[in-house]
């Protein structure tokens, strides 16, 4: 295995932006029919970038160590003129993550809702590549370029199954979004001004040579791009639109669309550490307190609107807030131990938002139906003498437990489904809470051990080991 997937680089690394891109302008020549044919295209597609990305994260485990990296050149154009991709550990668990995701959004599709819209199959499909695009890019203005092809796909997403709700709340996020895009390019052209580069490697060793005239310049130009990431992160005051748009979007959209706020703080993560490193000069860490304090209100504004909401589609979506805060505040710290830590906690975290989106459509199926069966067995035993005695005074029988509706609870059966899906609802709850030995809390707890004690569990603290022995005691 490890022989093919080494005789197969560097081209693997553009697999994943040319399968889906392939696979949709298949299904745009299969015509608006024959939607069953694309399903199975569709979930033929993702299986096969599922294996191409689990393969790309094997090279980056296997070749070189930490240091692996991928890089394939269109072309063979070199820096500053051609496209290029770079794969690394990061970028290869990414795309692995939104393989994932993609593969179970299109399975769950399958059932119901790809049915809803004419164009689902080759807008997934596209989403899926502009994902992958920009995880692997290494350069800003084909960042821009990934990040539209996935926004322009996202907008036909939320609108799938239209709905008043869907359409109020796509409005609103496409309007968003273009604002965002707008700032984008406006900060890529200040900093192509400044440093005549777009290639994020060749920036990065600029940055530190730049001329004191044009440093304010750069500044700016990183904090006008680094709004529209910060919007597609959900960072407050920037997270207004997403609980209205991921809420309302069918039930496979918003499972894809969870890791859409893991790329925008992706996008932070991968420029801020590639042009203002601790080693940037007079730019080191420029704006890392702030992102500090934005994720930290970030995390606040997701919490309270966990608390304060009662549907569980938009308390999923302040979950999807809190867990892009938690990022975010991590990442601002600059430490590459509580980085690592806010990546782990990332993978979990995005994974089981996607699957309360995906739980949540099938608990309100299950209740619909419950609701339904009641009713039925209510008009085919209206007439039984017995049975209306004990409806009209189910109160009446000694040592019964009754529920909101005034029936009894005893020798009432529970069907496995529900079982199951109430099990994993708790389960997803509890690890987005980050409650032990759940991965969510470990996450979170190796975040604030490296935030606390940089060197180690267990390891004595700078100012107690510089003490003598007598004033330490």
């Amino acid at each position: 295995m490890d022989a093919l997937i080494a005789r197969l680089m560097p081209h693997l690394i553009v697999m994943p932006v040319l399968l889906p891109l392939g696979t949709a302008a298949l299904m745009l020549l299969l015509g608006p029919q024959r939607r069953p044919l694309k399903a199975v295209v569709n979930v033929a597609s993702c299986l096969l970038g599922l294996c191409v990305s689990l393969a790309l994260l094997r090279w980056t485990l296997t070749e070189g160590g930490a240091a692996a990296v991928g890089i394939y050149m269109p072309s063979n154009w070199p820096v500053p003129y051609g496209i290029v991709l770079v794969l690394d550990r990061l970028s290869a668990m990414m795309l692995a993550l939104t393989s994932l995701l993609a593969l179970a959004a299109v399975l769950y599709s399958s059932a119901r809702w790809h049915k809803a819209g004419v164009y689902f199959h080759p807008l997934f499909q596209l989403q899926v590549m502009g994902l992958s695009g920009a995880f692997l890019t290494g350069d800003l203005f084909n960042l821009f370029v990934f990040f539209e092809i996935m926004l322009t796909a996202s907008y036909g997403l939320l609108l799938h199954g239209s709905s008043p709700a869907r359409v109020r709340a796509g409005l609103h996020y496409i309007a968003v979004n273009l604002m965002a895009s707008t700032l984008f390019l406006i900060g890529i052209a200040m900093l192509y001004g400044v440093t005549g580069t777009l290639n994020l490697a060749d920036m990065a060793m600029m940055v530190p040579a730049i001329a004191e005239d044009d440093r304010g310049l750069l500044h700016a130009g990183a904090a006008i791009m680094a709004i529209a990431f910060l919007v597609k992160a959900a960072a407050w005051p920037l997270n207004f639109w997403l609980p209205a748009a991921y809420s309302s979007a069918a039930a496979p959209v918003a499972a894809l669309f969870a890791i859409m706020t893991k790329l925008g703080v992706y996008a932070v993560l991968r420029v801020w550490t590639l042009l203002f490193p601790a080693s940037a000069g007079v730019s080191a860490l420029f704006g890392g307190d702030l992102l500090i304090w934005m994720g930290l209100a970030t995390v606040a504004f997701g919490a309270i609107g966990v608390l304060a909401t009662q549907q569980l589609a938009r308390m999923t979506a302040f979950a999807a807030i809190l867990s892009s805060g938690t990022l975010l505040a991590a990442i601002g710290f600059g430490q590459p131990a509580v980085t690592g830590a806010a990546l782990y906690y990332a993978f979990s975290s995005t994974l089981a938002i996607a699957a309360l989106f995906l739980l949540i459509e099938l608990v309100k199926r299950a209740s619909e139906s419950e609701e339904q069966i009641a009713l039925i067995s209510d008009t085919v035993f209206e007439e039984d003498e017995a049975f209306a005695d004990y409806q009209a005074s189910p109160a009446s029988l000694p040592d019964v437990n009754l529920d909101d509706d005034e029936q009894a609870l005893i020798g009432r059966a529970i069907p496995f489904a529900m079982a199951f899906l109430g099990l994993s609802f708790a389960l997803c709850a509890l690890l987005i809470a980050g409650l032990p030995p759940l991965s969510g809390f470990i996450g979170k707890f190796a975040m604030l051990t490296a935030l606390l004690q940089p060197a180690g569990m267990g390891a004595a603290m700078p100012e107690a080991a510089s003490l003598p022995v007598n004033e330490a005691a």
